[in-house]
């Protein structure tokens, strides 16, 4: 089945008014793309980026959601917000929510269940620290992270975008070899296929230090969708390359 390429640029917590408006200027000069594109961005630039990007294929959205709908949650955003500011997407159980905030795989799971409820399309995010792969544990990891959200979800599943991201290869310059990738692409692949009639519509995105110099090799892989992209989608001119590998792959 031809699954559409899609290539998300996570901003984390980098940006400013001044800075985000050359960098989404430099989108718009290098678009447009046979792939879909979208941003996710701080909670506090959603808005702009919205305005910006009027007119554009380039969608947007955030990078965390609240898993509860409303109430006396301080500094938390619901899905129900983001809707209401057109967010098509959602960054969910990014490995350093995970890491940093304590994020269980329940948590996660529903989270991306919120998400869906407004119609904000969740990317899931799986991946292995680098002491689990090389104790042998990635496939086992992966699979349990993504088995919370299949069971939370379970008809809902096939309305999901999965990323995996090794943790080892987030921000560190290492990047999992193609191969490497694709065998736990397959893994994902498969038991998507076990839960879900829609399993090989799902895009799957590989994320870890993708660069213009790899974007293609990895997007060539059978079961890699596109990528989800750190440091990279903070330079238009790199950003847009790896876009434009993306759209290799919606041509093939």
């Amino acid at each position: 089945m031809s699954r559409k390429p899609l290539v998300v640029g996570n901003w984390k917590m980098n940006g400013s008014r001044a800075a985000n408006a050359v960098l989404l200027a430099g989108l718009k000069e290098a678009g447009p793309w046979a792939a879909e594109v979208a941003v996710c961005v701080p909670f506090p630039y959603i808005a702009e980026t919205a305005l910006a990007l009027t007119g554009l294929s380039v969608a947007y959205g955030s990078q965390d959601c609240s898993a509860h709908e409303s109430g006396a949650y301080t500094g938390e955003v619901s899905s129900a917000m983001l809707a209401d500011l057109g967010c098509r997407y959602a960054i969910v159980g990014h490995s350093e929510r995970r890491a940093y905030h304590h994020e269980s795989d329940q948590l996660v799971a529903d989270k991306a269940k919120a998400a869906l409820a407004h119609g904000v399309t969740p990317i899931v995010c799986v991946g292995e620290t680098l002491a689990e792969r090389e104790a042998g544990q990635a496939e086992t990891v992966v699979r349990r992270q993504l088995a919370a959200v299949v069971h939370t979800l379970t008809h809902c599943i096939g309305e999901i975008v999965l990323a995996y991201e090794p943790v080892w290869a987030i921000g560190t310059g290492r990047t999992a070899t193609p191969a490497d990738a694709q065998a736990i692409h397959a893994v994902l692949r498969m038991q998507l296929h076990a839960a879900t009639k829609k399993g090989d519509a799902i895009r799957i995105l590989y994320g870890g230090s993708v660069k213009p110099d790899n974007a293609a090799e990895l997007f060539a892989q059978a079961d890699i969708d596109g990528g989800l992209i750190g440091g990279a989608s903070l330079k238009a001119a790199d950003f847009a390359a790896i876009c434009a590998a993306a759209n290799r792959r919606a041509a093939s």
